[in-house]
């Protein structure tokens, strides 16, 4: 079921177009003030074959994404990944190892209970958009700027693959 699912996604680009995208980079410029964390939003539509071949789950493949956008690679290690997986209906979220020593995953689990029912409701840059301000108030949260300067260390712009 899975394999077919995927064969029949459609490309990340219907749900996640140019203005769209536009938006959640406005919006992870915007809540990366006030708190010496990055955020990064990853969104693929499907699997290839390969990685299903290898029974890749969603968080795995999360954890590969977070690994090539280099989020790992931040001053603070307070580096966080959004990412979805539209064939598998899947959220992950993982964060670097400053932020995973404070943040529960609870915490992560309710981001992502948020974007799904946006998303259920066809709403994905609302969703987006909603996950992205609840990340940056976990950040906040556990890792203020106490007005010091934060560096733009990742791209703002969402990857789609």
């Amino acid at each position: 079921m899975r394999w077919f699912r995927h064969l029949a996604a459609g490309s990340a680009k219907r749900r996640f177009p140019s203005q769209t995208l536009d938006a959640i980079q406005h919006a992870v410029a915007a809540q990366e003030r006030g708190h010496l964390g990055e955020i990064c939003f990853a969104v693929e539509g499907r699997l290839g074959p390969a990685e299903l071949s290898r029974c890749r789950t969603p968080r795995e493949r999360a954890w590969e994404v977070f690994a090539e956008l280099r989020v790992w690679d931040t001053a603070h290690n307070t580096g966080v990944l959004v990412y979805v997986l539209l064939a598998d209906h899947a959220i992950e979220i993982v964060a670097d190892r400053a932020v995973a020593a404070q943040v529960d995953q609870t915490e992560w689990d309710r981001v992502c209970s948020v974007m799904q029912q946006r998303f259920a409701a066809d709403d994905y840059e609302a969703g987006t958009i909603a996950g992205i301000e609840a990340v940056a108030a976990i950040l906040k949260r556990h890792f203020p700027s106490d007005e010091r300067p934060n560096p733009d260390e990742l791209p703002d712009r969402p990857v789609v693959r």
